[in-house]
């Protein structure tokens, strides 16, 4: 079955002249057809638009003139990257109807790659959330159990891949919004080092934050397709000027004399016993392949996740004025004025979780505030920046639980702190601006996936795939599909 393929497993078909795109696009979007409206992961399909593309892509290869490593690989966006044409939402009324005139720089390279674009993924609002639920549109399911959310912001990205709805899907991560929704679906899923990837095209949610990366069937995949979308774009400000290596060269290296940090300070009261026990079954698997483990330590781990909660909703509620109704996008009649419009088109358009960010941003930034919290949380954003670089200086990778615990049940945790706190693990890593990886590394007893967390240098994505996919040859997590009949 073509759609149980991986990206490189496709791309050896294409090449023989064993299935060609058109069939590949076709095979995925059947089904789509027949199993989306369960796991409701598209938000917007382009089928017309993919069969159109999966037709070039075959004459590229009857001429034997393949375009790029992805070329003629279906994939799915999350609703976040400005797709020309195509709706373009992030999960919001208030963007309703807005199709972009132009492509995202990560779209671009896709489309460059060759990649067959299947459609737009749904996620949290303003990528809002951990779980998919704060969508304006429908809740995204977990595919290994429908009752359960996927994780999030890129919960329909995430759910995709695991549900074989996409060969590889991008996604975003400002806290964690990548990874957790990985573990939570038993995928691969990498948030590259902040600047690897262009955010020119992303609708931004908290700029300093913010960075596109890759959800993969394996640890060869995402690393394929972060091969397509790294570099540097002159589009970007924040986009790094650092050459971007061979990411699939290396792979198979092994970890033989890798040194590994166990951090303490993951390994807290409160995390599943089930959890803990697969990822320290998975650093004694790095052990045994050769690595050398130690312990090290990131003490200001603690006060990531009230930093993460200033500064991103401080830059969100900047991010999120441009939202007006004047210019695209919703807009409520029946103003007074202008002030009323904005009042009017923003109470309607934002939803619940969106507002109260916005809120809590626009009181950090305000007058008297701005020292005590938003200047004090980018001076503990700068402390956690230098646990890590001091680790770093004794071990290549850190590896940790990805999450606290699995996906939980739709409607389980309607507190917001407690959501907040899904992202304990992964929010410092992107005040650090690092790169970070998500993968399976076993299941409950209740057969749900957890996630192993392998954090590398800045730049040094290479090695975080190679310990990765080092892991993931010596055991059996990837072969395991849910159980979703068509």
């Amino acid at each position: 079955m073509l759609t149980r393929l991986t990206v490189h497993e496709l791309g050896a078909r294409f090449r023989s002249g064993e299935a060609t795109p058109t069939e590949a696009a076709r095979a995925y979007l059947d089904r789509m057809g027949a199993l989306d409206p369960k796991v409701k992961a598209y938000l917007t399909p382009t089928a017309d638009h993919a069969l159109a593309q999966a037709a070039e892509a075959d004459a590229r290869f009857r001429s034997r003139a393949p375009r790029g490593l992805l070329d003629g690989v279906p994939v799915g966006l999350k609703d976040v990257f400005c797709t020309r044409g195509v709706e373009t939402t992030c999960g919001s009324q208030i963007l309703r109807g807005f199709r972009p005139p132009y492509d995202a720089t990560v779209v671009a390279r896709l489309r460059a790659a060759g990649a067959v674009i299947l459609g737009k993924l749904n996620m949290d609002e303003f990528a809002m959330g951990s779980s998919t639920e704060n969508s304006a549109f429908f809740t995204t399911r977990n595919p290994w159990d429908l009752s359960r959310v996927p994780g999030g912001s890129s919960g329909g990205s995430a759910a995709a891949v695991a549900a074989d709805l996409a060969a590889a899907t991008l996604g975003t991560d400002t806290g964690g919004s990548i990874r957790q929704p990985a573990a939570f679906c038993g995928t691969v899923g990498l948030k590259p080092t902040y600047g690897r990837v262009s955010r020119y095209g992303l609708i931004a949610f908290a700029s300093s934050l913010d960075q596109v990366g890759p959800f993969g069937k394996d640890v060869a995949d995402t690393a394929l397709v972060l091969q397509a979308i790294a570099g540097h774009d002159p589009l970007d400000a924040t986009s790094a000027a650092i050459p971007v290596p061979d990411y699939t060269a290396g792979l198979s290296a092994g970890v033989k004399d890798l040194k590994v940090g166990i951090p303490d300070e993951y390994f807290i009261d409160g995390l599943d016993p089930e959890v803990e026990a697969a990822v320290r079954a998975a650093i004694a698997t790095l052990e045994r392949l050769g690595a050398k483990t130690e312990r090290v330590s990131l003490p200001h781990t603690e006060y990531g996740l009230a930093a993460y909660y200033v500064i991103a909703p401080a830059e969100a509620s900047s991010n999120l004025a441009r939202y007006d109704g004047v210019k695209y996008g919703l807009r409520v009649p029946g103003a007074r004025d202008l002030i009323d419009m904005y009042s009017r088109t923003r109470g309607a358009g934002f939803g619940a979780e969106v507002k109260r960010r916005v809120m809590l941003g626009t009181y950090a930034l305000s007058a008297g505030y701005y020292d005590a919290y938003y200047g004090k949380a980018q001076r503990v954003r700068t402390l956690v920046l230098r646990d890590f670089q001091r680790a770093f200086e004794r071990v290549d990778v850190i590896v940790a639980p990805t999450t606290p615990s699995v996906a939980f049940k739709l409607g389980e945790r309607e507190d917001p702190l407690q959501m907040y706190l899904n992202d304990v693990f992964t929010i410092p890593v992107n005040l650090a601006g690092l790169p970070g990886l998500s993968m399976p590394a076993g299941f409950t007893q209740s057969g749900l996936p957890i996630g192993l967390q392998i954090i590398g240098k800045a730049f040094d994505e290479a090695t975080i795939l190679r310990a990765a996919r080092a892991y993931e040859a010596a055991t059996p997590w990837r072969e395991r599909k849910p159980e979703l009949a068509v």
